[in-house]
């Protein structure tokens, strides 16, 4: 049962290279095995539970020497991500969890158009609910997509699972000296350039005063910390 201390409506951001796992294959099943279990474990919960997942362990445009042009390239990562909402999809089926994938492109063999009203309705029935395509337009990121549908469906906070454990001064992969940010504002993010989501998607939290809580999801058990509001991470809020 969901406690009174808890986020009780998340959305829960995936990158597409964190699917990738220490492997860097394009979707190491392992990866996506244990993030799916933790998903199932919040579900069960009674927590509505959304997710996006990126795209970029398949496909990112731009980094070869003969570049596609950005519409087409972007278009193709939409693609991506509704291969990765596919694996998804079929792991925490097979875990006994009611799943839909939602698609912002309309594909009916395989997923549902993304329809407001029935992806509250699924989410009111304790399914999980993985919005899949972006947002079916080109020149923005799954960051918007994320804040865009989390804002939506009335999501009390953005879950934004990274590969490090939260927001630091630069790049902690790359400085050993950066510092971590337990709590930082929207207004920082934007000023200092922080890496955090892209600016759109921040300055439609700080718009609808959203928190977005960065986290790593490479220690077991994360997404249910960050769902009992236990301190970790780092919180963007006002």
């Amino acid at each position: 049962m969901v406690k009174k201390d808890m986020y009780r409506n998340v959305m829960l951001k995936i990158s597409g290279e964190a699917l990738a796992g220490s492997k860097n294959e394009s979707i190491d099943y392992e990866t996506v095995y244990a993030i799916a279990k933790e998903i199932k474990e919040v579900q069960r919960m009674g927590v509505r539970m959304s997710v996006v997942i990126g795209g970029g362990n398949i496909f990112r445009g731009g980094r070869g020497k003969i570049k596609i042009a950005r519409v087409v390239g972007d278009y193709m990562g939409m693609l991506a991500t509704i291969i990765n909402a596919l694996a998804m999809q079929d792991i925490l089926e097979q875990m006994g969890v009611k799943t839909r994938v939602m698609t912002s492109i309309e594909m009916p063999e395989i997923a549902e158009p993304y329809i407001n009203r029935r992806a509250k309705r699924h989410l009111e029935k304790n399914r999980v609910v993985i919005f899949a395509g972006g947002t079916g337009n080109p020149y923005f990121t799954t960051d918007t997509a994320a804040v865009l549908r989390a804002l939506e469906i009335g999501a009390d906070v953005i879950m934004k699972a990274t590969r490090v454990s939260g927001v630091y001064t630069s790049d902690p992969e790359i400085n050993k000296n950066a510092k971590k940010y337990e709590q930082i504002s929207y207004k920082e993010v934007l000023n200092k350039g922080l890496k955090v989501m892209d600016p759109t998607a921040i300055s439609l939290c700080m718009e609808k005063k959203i928190p977005i809580i960065i986290f790593s999801m490479k220690t077991k058990g994360n997404i249910k910390k960050v769902i009992e509001k236990k301190k970790i991470g780092t919180i963007v809020t006002e």
